[in-house]
């Protein structure tokens, strides 16, 4: 099959890294695999840059080259100055998109995104959507949603969510608000990533329910609770099948190792503290991690403890007892995997979540999972009392739950060891990345096997994409 995906990046996060591997996954079985993303910062051969800026006019194209002159992407990106900077220029070179995003519009003027179908040299039999909002940056959106209807119409549209930004009228995740299921307005937080600048959003539900009815979308989430809320959202109006397929993870990478103390060494950590794990990009200032927290529960711990925050470049901190470490960002997936396998535990700490991989490749290393009891989490973590216990579930914003749990597992070893293989062991059954390539293959399959047979009763019918 030749297969095209859709991201953001090729190299950031969570929906990233499960785009990427995929993409790599089918190319290894001999799949015609494609990836097509707003801002390419990897090598990849087959990993194809949407056009944006190039597609614009050229009093647009001349004022965005002033805004990446005066404020470059990758200098003081996100400070105030950087923004307005970058901001102006734009706003001239566009005023009528300007007016909208300070209405508080989401922003879909990407017209790079209507050369999707000449960017592969043929058609594709099938097309598979992840994130379809920017990125960090505000101005890094590359997708124009108001293409959905026809992409959708002659090929089999698949998109998995990793988030909840589709079902809402700006959010990518909602917390404790329910507007989301009945038209927004009157939002509780614009601030919350993907940030509006007014409450328009309202205006954005209704335009994307509007979308949506005009498309055929097949939806696939990574667990339960998502999809439970894909149901009582506007999206439903375009739903053509759905399915849960659970992230996976590379085990051949992400699995445990016997000899701690060699791997804490080549990592410079102590061999004598206990070594907790946490992992986000920029977690300190992470909307959807609790850092805060984290911070509260450390400081109480008893023993000389060790955390190594994965996901960001730091000073070290020093909480009581407790010395929290700071990793910059690591493509390297083995390194990665070695900080969990120095672990006694893995820590997450969160407010928000979905399906997060972190989880995944602790368990898959054979480590002990202390979580928040949000989203999609108690899918991932069998809670010590059931059978095969993989950790502990704790409330949200609950550091003395978190306390306690850390102290039980970190203090008795015979139980974080049964703890441990029984994770190893649940994520070679549930979480393997050849398993969740081969439910997305099947699905395509069965897809395209449908999709020729609808094209076979109407033989004049093509598209943009190609022929049949």
């Amino acid at each position: 099959m030749r297969i095209a995906q859709i991201n953001t990046y090729d190299v950031a996060g969570g929906a990233e890294r499960i785009s990427r591997e995929l993409h790599e996954q089918y190319a290894r079985r001999g799949h015609d695999s494609w990836l097509l993303v707003g801002c390419k910062r990897g090598d990849g051969e087959r990993v194809v840059e949407i056009p944006s800026t190039a597609a614009r006019g050229p009093w647009a194209r001349a004022w965005t080259r002033l805004a990446d002159a005066v404020a470059p992407l990758g200098h003081d990106e996100l400070t105030a100055a950087w923004r307005v900077r970058r901001a102006v220029p734009r706003a001239i070179g566009e005023p009528d998109r300007a007016l909208a995003r300070a209405l508080g519009h989401e922003d879909y003027d990407y017209p790079g995104s209507a050369s999707l179908p000449s960017l592969l040299p043929r058609g594709a039999d099938v097309i598979h959507a992840h994130n379809l909002h920017g990125g960090v940056l505000a101005d890094r959106g590359y997708f124009d949603l108001r293409l959905l209807p026809e992409l959708s119409s002659r090929r089999p549209f698949v998109l998995t969510l990793h988030d909840a930004w589709l079902l809402s009228g700006h959010c990518a995740h909602s917390f404790d608000c329910g507007r989301w299921e009945h038209g927004c307005g009157k939002c509780p937080d614009l601030t919350i990533y993907p940030a509006v600048k007014r409450d328009g959003t309202a205006y954005n539900w209704r335009r994307k329910h509007g979308i949506y009815s005009e498309s055929r979308l097949h939806v696939a989430t990574p667990c339960d609770w998502l999809m439970r809320k894909v149901e009582r959202s506007m999206l439903r109006s375009g739903l053509a099948e759905t399915r849960v397929i659970p992230y996976g993870v590379d085990l051949s990478v992400f699995r445990p190792r016997g000899d701690t103390d060699a791997v804490r060494a080549k990592l410079g950590l102590p061999r004598d503290a206990r070594i907790l794990v946490i992992a986000a990009n920029g977690i300190r200032q992470n909307e959807w991690k609790d850092y805060r927290t984290l911070q509260a529960a450390v400081s109480v711990l008893a023993e000389r403890t060790v955390v190594v925050a994965l996901g960001e470049n730091a000073e070290p901190e020093r909480i009581g007892s407790a010395e929290i470490r700071f990793v910059p960002f690591e493509r390297d997936a083995a390194t990665v995997a070695a900080y969990y396998q120095a672990a006694d535990l893995y820590v997450h700490a969160a407010l928000a979540e979905t399906f997060p991989n972190a989880i995944l490749e602790a368990l898959a290393c054979g480590v002990p999972v202390v979580a928040s009891s949000v989203g999609g989490v108690p899918e991932q973590i069998k809670p010590i009392g059931e059978p095969g216990a993989t950790g502990a579930l704790v409330p949200p914003r609950d550091p003395e739950s978190l306390a306690r749990a850390i102290e039980l597992l970190v203090g008795d070893e015979r139980l974080r060891r049964e703890l441990g293989e029984n994770a190893a062991a649940d994520a070679r059954a549930r979480f393997d990345s050849q398993r969740q390539a081969d439910d997305y293959l099947s699905w395509y399959a069965e897809l395209v096997e449908r999709s020729a047979g609808l094209l076979t009763d109407h033989p004049q019918a093509t598209d943009r994409m190609g022929p049949a």
